[in-house]
């Protein structure tokens, strides 16, 4: 019925929307549909949105208009956070035809008869009361690396966020379901996985498994490597952090969420852990795995940071061992405690703290990487590629470039020049010996 059309998506957000789009696309797939970029012409263009910031809603519109010029009569589906949260907003975009909600969007083929154009858009989007499912999905964009989703929503009352608005509460499916999913993108090949949800160490379900419990159960499998996305430091236990540092499975690779180092705003953010927590967890990691990279995302601008709150942040993040940051300008949600809050602060305020902070971790970041520089690392190729060169990444995600060749899989480099920030030249290493490389054309 559907095996000349053409469908096409794109993907807003966290690691985790990326993960249920292949959900997604698997449904089309399975109705005999065609799956081609979404840059090109398509019959059927599903976009599957996040809600984090402003941004994010505005390029959901963006990107309506650019489907609508490459084909005026395309069907086109809206789903994600941003869908849940103002469907009816977005059922006034141009263009819109099908609004689906959080649920909805994974019994997609239930509510659509055709893919003829309609003159106005529907939506179907329940209430949170409604989000009490888990959902398994992971990606598998490339036969590198693959996103397994183990947790969905959150019961965290931060007051910046809508991603309890738009997902509902924690929820987790239990562990044995987890491992076959995993199989599944071992028997595609795949050399990594990586772990993401809303809030992967809040890992729980009726039977009482937590996620050390899991961490447990997947070294167990016959993957390589594995990594934990995100994971918030209250819930970064040394348990955790201790069997991380003897698996040789899990990667040493934290990605931690601070979003200040003032004492005062993590309190006006009703984050739930103190700044000495923060460091204590990272001191823990540095001890026993010197050579782990620790990223870090933290928020500027947020109502009632002043610039001595800011300079708080700053010698806090410089203080520490860390290894990159990503940096957000705090962007106000409505339906959130936040945005009701007095001093607000401006946007120019705004992105000169940004720009302090995004040098900062450009320092970081080099910082971190020099401290490679020669030795012998393994590397796990992907399909990046750029100048006749091709990228891998460490254990440590560190990036390293090598002459392009077909190699597949993991092989082992020396790094053999720092060419700035966390990126190096690398040296394959063949039965010992260093190959010739020819490189500076790179540069």
């Amino acid at each position: 019925m559907f095996e000349n059309l053409l469908v096409a998506f794109h993907t807003l957000g966290c690691k985790l929307n990326f993960s249920e789009t292949s959900a997604l696309i698997r449904q089309f797939e399975n109705k005999k549909f065609q799956i081609t970029s979404f840059d090109s012409f398509a019959d059927v263009y599903v976009i599957n949105t996040c809600s984090v910031t402003e941004n994010a809603d505005k390029e959901c519109h963006k990107l309506v208009r650019k489907v609508m010029r490459q084909n005026p009569h395309a069907y086109v589906i809206i789903t994600g956070c941003y869908a849940q949260l103002k469907p009816t907003e977005i059922q006034q975009i141009s263009g819109v035809d099908l609004v689906l909600g959080a649920k909805e969007k994974f019994h997609l083929f239930d509510y659509i008869q055709d893919f003829h154009k309609r003159d106005y858009g529907h939506s179907f989007v329940g209430g949170l009361e409604d989000l009490n499912e888990f959902k398994p999905s992971f990606s598998s964009d490339e036969r590198t690396r693959a996103f397994l989703k183990v947790q969905d929503g959150c019961d965290y009352p931060c007051t910046y966020c809508t991603i309890p608005l738009a997902r509902g509460k924690s929820r987790s499916p239990y562990i044995q379901q987890v491992i076959e999913q995993a199989q599944r993108i071992i028997d595609k090949g795949h050399h990594e996985i990586v772990l993401t949800g809303v809030n992967v160490g809040d890992f729980h379900n009726d039977k009482k498994e937590t996620f050390f419990d899991l961490l447990q159960e997947l070294e167990k499998l016959s993957m390589k490597r594995i990594r934990i996305s995100s994971i918030e430091p209250n819930l970064l236990t040394d348990e955790i952090i201790e069997f991380v540092a003897h698996s040789k499975v899990f990667m040493p690779h934290f990605h931690i969420p601070l979003q200040s180092g003032s004492s005062k705003i993590l309190r006006l953010m009703k984050r739930r852990y103190k700044k000495e927590l923060y460091e204590q967890r990272v001191q823990k990691i540095k001890d026993l795995l010197p050579h782990a990279c620790i990223g870090v995302d933290v928020i500027v601008g947020f109502p009632n940071e002043t610039d001595e709150d800011f300079q708080e942040t700053y010698q806090f993040l410089h203080e520490l061992p860390i290894s990159y940051l990503h940096v957000f300008s705090y962007s106000s949600r409505e339906n959130t405690l936040a945005a009701k809050m007095d001093n607000q602060v401006s946007n120019e305020i705004k992105n000169l703290r940004s720009k302090i902070l995004r040098n900062l971790s450009e320092k970081k970041k080099h910082q971190f990487a020099a401290d490679f520089l020669n030795l012998e690392k393994e590397i796990l190729l992907e399909n990046k590629i750029q100048n006749g060169m091709r990228m891998g990444h460490t254990d440590n995600y560190l990036k390293v470039w090598i002459p392009l060749d077909e190699s597949e899989g993991f092989i082992k480099v020396k790094l053999a020049q720092h060419i700035g920030s966390d990126e190096f030249l690398g040296e394959v290493i063949h039965n010992g010996n260093i190959m010739e490389n020819k490189l500076l054309n790179f540069i």
